[in-house]
This record gives structure tokens, sequence and C-alpha cells, in this order.
């Protein structure tokens, strides 16, 4: 198996833990963060914040940790409010990512660069698909860089919400202010038009 195909099992098995008992672990220091435990909150921003910066990375490039400052300022003013799992806590917070980055672009009057993640975090897609699991088992870090960078913006967003946030295509959609069926297709064709560019090569 290839370093990349290795990386994508351990992230898939690491994606699937959070679906246990980490996923009620997660939902509890929602719930502590939410009541003042200073704890609690540092586990959701241990948590999040990785897959978060990576996203707002492909959003607004070198701002990424000050547009992720602003959003965890805005998400612990609003956490009171909020109400929900560590699944619905990640489609919230990414939601407040995305309003600060386009705000952030609109003040500076440019357009987000096309810097994808790397392969490594594409891992957190389930697969399912053959041609979605052959496409990141084959790519390398700077091969993907460079192939994901020339995906449609809608498609590069979509795959970075799925895979690097994590999100399912309903909480996606919301992020994006889209349909889970338009984030779903998105996501799948740039994996297919990924996977084609590969055999071709």
């Amino acid at each position: 198996m290839t370093l990349a195909g290795r990386q994508y099992a351990a992230a898939k098995s690491a994606d699937a833990a959070v679906t246990g008992d980490t996923a009620d672990e997660l939902t509890a220091a929602i719930e502590g963060a939410r009541r003042g435990d200073s704890e609690a909150f540092r586990i959701l921003y241990r948590e999040t914040q990785p897959r978060l910066l990576r996203y707002l990375t492909y959003l607004v490039d070198n701002e990424a940790e000050d547009i992720a400052s602003e959003t965890w300022l805005q998400a612990t003013r609003d956490l009171a409010k909020f109400h929900g799992n560590y699944d619905n806590f990640r489609g919230w917070i990414s939601t407040i990512a995305r309003h600060r980055a386009m705000d952030h672009l609109r003040r500076n009057s440019r357009q987000p660069p096309a810097v994808p993640v790397p392969v490594e975090d594409l891992a957190f897609l389930a697969g399912g698909v053959d041609t979605e699991d052959r496409a990141l088992e084959s790519l390398g870090t700077d091969e993907a860089l460079a192939l994901i960078a020339t995906l449609p913006r809608d498609q590069a967003e979509a795959v970075l919400l799925r895979a690097v946030v994590g999100l399912d295509a309903k909480s996606a959609a919301q992020v994006a202010g889209k349909r889970a069926g338009a984030i779903r297709t998105a996501a799948y064709r740039g994996l297919k038009t990924l996977a084609k560019r590969l055999g071709t090569e």
C-alpha cells in the first residue's frame, strides 16, 4: 500500500473514532464550555481548530489564523445560544468561519487563493466509491496541491468541507449556502476529475 493509501486508511479510522464515545465526549465538552468550563473549551478548540484552519487557509491563505481567531472570538460570545451535538458544532463554527472569511475578502476586494490542503487531510472523506479511493490513494502531497488547485472553486470548497472539516453533506451545504445535493455533486465531480487526471498521467 502506498504512503498516501496508509494515510488515507489511518485517517478513515480516526474519523470513525469521532462517531462513537469520542463524539459523546465532545458533545459533553460543548455543554461544559457553555457553562464556562475552560478545560471543556480547550478540548473543543484542540479537536476543531486544525481542520478549521485548513479550511480557512483555502479561503483566505495567509490570513487564516487571524480569521480563525475572529471565529473563535465570536463562537465564545455566542456559545450560550448554541444547542446541539458535536457535528452540529462543527457546522456552526464552520459557518461562522466562512462568514468571517467572506467579510475579510469583501473588505480586501480579492478572491480566495486556490491553495488546497495536503492529501492526508482529504482522507477524512468517507470512501465507498472506487474512483474516490483510487484518487486519494494515488495522490502525493505536492501532486494533490497542484491537481486540486485546478478544480473549480465550488468543487474544491465542497471537498474541503467534507474532507477536512469533516461535515456531512447537509452541514456542508448550510456552510456554503447551497443544497446538500449540490455539495455531494461538487465533491464527487472534483474527486472524479482528479481520478481522470491521474489516469491520463
